[in-house]
């Protein structure tokens, strides 16, 4: 047998940890009671800077039960940093770690497809959602022209993936050397390159609570995606550069004739309409590089990614 962890990044949520607590309770003594765990699995809970009573909750699920384990960060910093504290908290002490959300929008019995695809040889069992017609139009569309998008861009990743997902111990371990301060780990994950597989399941409703992913930071994550793992929009205005270029000797040929030609002042539409389109996309690119600069700027200062404030174990 092989210890679980299930490792549970929180953020005010409180109105959920009772029910969350509970059914996870009942799914690892199951798991226990068929010996395809060890006594020793926890659940650990990580309070990623709450500001409600999330953690004063993770407090008293630990004192009534030994089961349960919570980690405090010192401030908040982000779903994907407070992920990651928790998996390379816990590292050490377990065989196997299944990172999920607190929501329950998870399948919790997909756990056991995972142990088992575990005890099959995999380091890594993605979760994937089977279909999103619970999601409405544009938030379906939108996820899958993310997907695609970073497929363009060579970002690997496993389509209709967030982060639940099974990772071994040597996996983790593997992870651990990926030093990057701008985190996307559905992009960093596949990258490890161990066996892996996927398990498919149905992503319900969220049980109490409100979203944590509203649109603007979808955005932003999404953004963070393709620019912590590929160059290629900087390539594509370089090669925009070079077309403007060739069109720039183009529209001087047809100014020198219309000057020789006595119809200078009749192309003054299309001169500023160039002034205005080159200004604008100058200024994109611009933006688009200093993106690549901030990440660089913050990559070199070598911050930590995180600061444990307290362990339960």
């Amino acid at each position: 047998m092989e210890t679980l962890y299930l490792v549970i990044p929180c953020y005010n949520e409180e109105l959920v940890l009772d029910e969350t607590s509970h059914r996870l309770q009942v799914k690892m003594g199951q798991l226990i009671d068929q010996k395809k765990i060890t006594k020793d699995s926890k659940v650990v809970f990580v309070n990623d800077g709450s500001k409600d009573k999330t953690w004063e909750k993770i407090v008293k699920l630990h004192e009534e039960n030994s089961l349960f384990a919570g980690i405090n960060l010192s401030r908040n910093r982000g779903h994907q940093n407070a992920l990651l504290a928790g998996l390379m908290t816990v590292k050490e002490d377990a065989d196997m770690v299944i990172s999920m959300d607190a929501d329950l929008q998870d399948d919790i019995d997909v756990i056991d497809q995972f142990v088992a695809e575990y005890y099959n040889g995999n380091d890594v069992v993605y979760g994937v959602r089977s279909s999103r017609k619970q999601d409405t139009f544009f938030k379906r569309n939108s996820a899958l022209a993310f997907y695609r998008l970073m497929e363009k861009m060579g970002v690997q990743v496993v389509y209709n993936h967030a982060d639940y997902r099974l990772l071994s111990k040597r996996a983790l371990q593997a992870l651990s050397e990926f030093k990057e301060v701008n985190l996307f780990l559905r992009g960093m994950v596949p990258l490890i390159g161990f066996s892996s597989t996927t398990v498919s399941y149905e992503r319900k409703e969220r049980f109490a609570g409100e979203s944590k992913y509203p649109l603007k930071k979808m955005l932003a994550f999404a953004f963070d995606g393709i620019t912590s793992f590929s160059i290629k929009p900087i390539r594509f205005f370089l090669f925009l550069g070079i077309f403007i270029f060739f069109c720039s000797i183009c529209m001087l040929i047809y100014a020198l004739v219309s000057y020789f030609r006595g119809n200078a002042i009749w192309g003054w539409t299309s001169v500023i309409t160039s002034i205005w389109a080159l200004g604008g996309l100058q200024l994109f690119a611009i933006g688009v590089i200093g993106e690549y600069i901030g990440k660089v700027y913050m990559e070199s200062k070598g911050r930590p990614r995180y600061i444990i404030e307290t362990y339960l174990k």
